[in-house]
Order: C-alpha cells, then sequence, then structure tokens
C-alpha cells in the first residue's frame, strides 16, 4: 500500500477516499470469488463457455478474486509491428510475449493468430489463450477505421484457446458489418465453448473537434459498452474516460439530464462507475485498458488500476506499459496492477 500511495503521490485522497455518489455500490455486482456463479449460473452460457471463464479467473496470481490481469499484444498488426516492437525488439518472437504473461502471473494472454497459434503447442495448457480474431491493418493508405478478421473463430478453438477477442469501433461507418460478424462470431463461439471479450471503441472523425476529443467520453463510451454487452460479450474491454458529455456536445443521440447531472460528475471513478453500469450493472465485467507507454508508466498504470477497482471494474488489460520495456521491469509492472486488485483496502467508491 505504501508503494501504491507513492505511485498515486496527490492523487491519493482524491482516489483512495472518493465516495460516489452517482450510482451507488449497492446496485452493481462487484467482482469476487461467486462472480460466475452469481451472474452466469442461470444464463444461455454453456458449461463449456463457463468452464472457459473459469480457467481465466481462476489462473494467475488474482486467481480466485473475480478480478483479472490479461497481457496484450496486438499492436504490431494495430498499431504496425515497428512501432510497437521497436523499444524492445525482442518481442517480435512471440515467444517472449507468452513467457512474459506466464512470468507476470496474467490471467490470460492476448494476441493475433500467428503469435499465438505459433507457440499453441508449447503453452496453451499452461495460461489462457485469448485470440484477437480481427484488427485495424494499418497498411492500407489513406488509413480507414475498419476491422478485418484475419482468421476463424474455429482456428481459434482448435490451438486451444479459452477465449476470442475482438474490435467493434462504434460510431464509424463500418460499424454495423462489424456489429453483424462479431455477432455471429460470438455466437459461435459459445456454441464451441470459448467465452467472448469485446473491445468496445469509439471511431469517427466527428467526435474529435478544434476543442476536445470525446472518443474516451463517458457517455460514448459507456453506450459502446451496452452495445457491447447486447452481442452476449462475457467481457468488456474499454479505455478509462477522460471527459464527458460527448452526445451533448456533439448534438447527436439522445439524452437525460440524469446522464450528467445524476449519474455523472467530473471524478474519473464516477465516469467509469458509468462505464460499469452500462455493463449492466457489473454484470458483465469491464476491464479497462492501460494506453500507451510513456515516462510515467508506473503512476499511471496504478492510477488507473485503482479507478477501475473503485468503479466497480473488473481488472486491467495492459500492454506497452509492459512489453516496451525489458522483460524485468515489464514483470514489476504487471506485478504492480495486480497488487492494487490484491489490496483489500483500496474499497469499491
Amino acid at each position: 500500500m505504501k508503494k501504491i500511495n507513492e505511485y498515486l503521490g496527490d492523487q491519493t485522497e482524491h482516489l483512495l477516499l472518493h465516495t460516489c455518489d452517482t450510482i451507488d455500490k449497492t446496485r452493481l455486482t462487484l467482482p469476487g470469488p461467486n462472480y460466475l456463479d452469481q451472474v452466469f449460473l442461470n444464463s444461455n452460457r454453456s458449461p463449456q463457455v463457463l468452464n472457459a471463464l473459469a480457467r481465466l479467473y481462476n489462473s494467475g496470481n488474482l486467481a480466485g478474486t473475480g478480478y483479472l490481469s490479461i497481457l496484450p499484444v496486438d499492436q504490431g498488426i494495430e498499431h504496425t509491428a515497428g512501432s510497437a516492437f521497436g523499444p524492445n525488439p525482442d518481442y517480435f518472437d512471440p515467444e517472449n510475449i507468452v513467457q512474459l504473461a506466464l512470468e507476470a502471473g496474467c490471467n490470460g494472454v492476448a494476441s493475433t493468430f500467428g503469435v499465438l497459434g505459433l507457440t499453441s503447442r508449447k503453452y496453451a495448457h499452461k495460461i489462457p489463450y485469448i485470440v484477437k480474431i480481427n484488427h485495424n491493418e494499418l497498411l492500407t493508405y489513406p488509413n480507414k477505421h475498419d476491422q478485418i478478421l484475419f482468421g476463424s473463430v474455429k482456428d481459434a478453438w482448435n490451438m486451444g484457446a479459452c477465449a476470442i477477442g475482438a474490435t467493434v469501433y462504434f460510431g464509424s461507418a463500418e460499424s454495423n458489418k462489424q456489429i453483424r460478424e462479431i455477432s455471429e462470431a460470438f455466437a459461435y463461439a459459445h456454441e464451441l465453448g470459448l467465452a467472448t471479450i469485446l473491445w468496445c471503441y469509439t471511431r469517427n472523425e466527428a467526435f474529435k473537434t478544434n476543442d476536445k476529443d470525446y472518443h474516451a467520453a463517458a457517455d460514448l463510451t459507456g453506450q459502446a459498452n451496452h452495445l457491447g454487452v447486447t452481442i452476449q460479450a462475457d467481457i468488456i474491454k474499454q479505455k478509462l474516460p477522460d471527459t464527458n458529455g460527448g452526445f451533448r456536445d456533439l448534438k447527436f443521440g439522445k439524452t437525460s439530464e440524469e446522464m450528467y447531472a445524476k449519474y455523472t460528475s467530473d471524478h474519473p471513478i464516477d465516469m467509469c462507475r458509468y462505464q460499469v453500469a452500462n455493463c449492466y450493472m457489473g454484470k458483465i465485467g469491464l476491464i479497462n485498458s492501460g494506453g500507451a507507454s510513456g515516462e510515467s508508466d508506473y503512476e499511471d498504470a496504478v492510477k488507473t488500476a485503482v479507478i477501475n477497482k473503485r468503479a466497480g471494474g473488473m481488472g486491467l488489460i495492459s500492454g506497452r506499459k509492459a512489453f516496451q520495456r525489458p522483460r524485468k521491469e515489464g514483470v514489476e509492472l504487471l506485478n504492480l496492477i495486480q497488487q492494487v486488485y490484491l489490496d483489500r483496502e483500496i474499497t469499491i467508491a
């Protein structure tokens, strides 16, 4: 706890002592050892899907807590391999990606068909594999906001994966196609006994104005989450909100006074709580992304984990902050994130 306080610095009281007066914690389904029974026992998820989810939640250093720490490495496609692995070329080698997740005690490793397929016989039984089935490849010029399927759900199942991951760019011109594709993919994954994780990102040039970028606004990302749970994602991945008022300020969609005056505030925990509320009040777990690597990685990682946990979220999925540095430091950073979720002094706000 002392180390966590040191990384939070002057944000310690602001984040650790905050009480959420927007959506009360008693309304939420919170992470815990009995989470799967509490939420999915009477759902349409088959015993095979429950088995896959149980393997994910019962692996690594956070096993049995109801929280997740996942290493995602798909930036070789999403951001180009040179930009992703330039800071540490060891991770051009797929085996190093899986070994980092194992050594750091992550619940699972999320990566591409190529990375996980090349290592599956050696590692798929040692750590849960999450195969990312679609990507926004950046070699098309000019770039566009689209997600292309890079393989099939059956391929992921054959390599021993316990879950598939996919992205939908909600708000983009291609979103209708992506929603249909991933809805079908998730339905088939559940038939095969795989769990499903959705990257619920917003993409539209109109969401960024001269004054503000609303791509991570609480109201827009919250609605993206709500669409994600509608197509039966078992876990939602979302960026931490850094602003609000996207619908209101851009003047589209439908809003209510309560969205801004009652159920959110400008406090980061309250904005994240609104994201959790849109995940069926926490019944579908929200994991926030760790973001880009920079000079304050440790501080940012701890802050994001504290906000997510105190808001009612289910964990962190952090990649670049970990793999764009030496292995020892990457393990240290991921373990630091896990300590936030293991620390009983950090409670729901």
